[in-house]
């Protein structure tokens, strides 16, 4: 069952069993960031935090971020991450957002950042007047996926130095997995590990993760699950 904690008075954090999903209100209307693992009800959790009408915008697109939304006829997401939606029996109608997108929920606005990487499609977002940057698992202090199709750790880099040129717009990072809140030191901290991994200077080992095997690189700060070297 998924626990519910507040933030503050206009923003909660929903936990369903290592992930976590954000509900934040403004004015005029409120947005689900995600829609959890286990969590087909994901709009009624909303609907039970607050009466303010409710949109949902996806960071991306894999498996435990998105068991709530068939019970919107229409939520937003980038495009480029609809290939992994579908992929994964994803229902509904995109609503495409790009980067520097504003959504303002009523003296609440939010700004898109696009960071591909993780995914093809994968986004941050931007709490602009509460300075904090809702991150997906771009970054975060837990195993960062990184294995499998639609993963380019090249790309996951360019995306983590294209965040650290917003470091002097928030002051903490919300993520979906791991530790919460983390530092946006962990961002430089992010990149060097990555960096370090495509370089071939550090060591992983061999682990079995959904009935496949992969390599873990682990880092003080964070591990990086990737494919096996050739």
């Amino acid at each position: 069952m998924a626990d519910i904690v507040q933030i503050n008075d206009t923003t909660w954090r929903i936990e369903d069993n290592g992930v976590r999903f954000f509900l934040l209100a403004g004015t005029d209307k409120a947005l689900l960031i995600d829609s959890g693992m286990n969590t087909p009800n994901a709009k009624d959790i909303a609907e039970g935090i607050t009466k303010l009408p409710i949109m949902l915008l996806n960071t991306h697109a894999d498996p435990d971020h998105i068991s709530g939304n068939g019970s919107f006829d229409y939520f937003y997401m980038h495009p480029d991450e609809e290939d992994n939606y579908r992929a994964h029996g994803g229902l509904g109608t995109i609503v495409p957002v790009k980067d520097n997108d504003v959504i303002d929920l009523g003296s609440r606005p939010l700004k898109i950042i696009f960071i591909p990487g993780h995914t093809p499609g994968s986004i941050a977002i931007l709490d602009i007047n509460n300075r904090v940057l809702i991150s997906g698992d771009t970054v975060q202090d837990g195993n960062i996926c990184m294995f499998r199709e639609g993963r380019n750790l090249l790309t996951y880099v360019k995306s983590l130095k294209k965040l650290s040129m917003f470091t002097d717009d928030f002051d903490t990072i919300y993520p979906s997995h791991g530790s919460f809140p983390v530092s946006p030191e962990l961002i430089e901290r992010l990149i060097e590990g990555a960096e370090q991994i495509m370089s071939g200077t550090v060591k992983g080992k061999i682990i079995d993760i959904f009935d496949t095997s992969a390599m873990l690189y682990k880092f003080p700060y964070a591990g990086f699950i990737c494919d096996i070297p050739e």
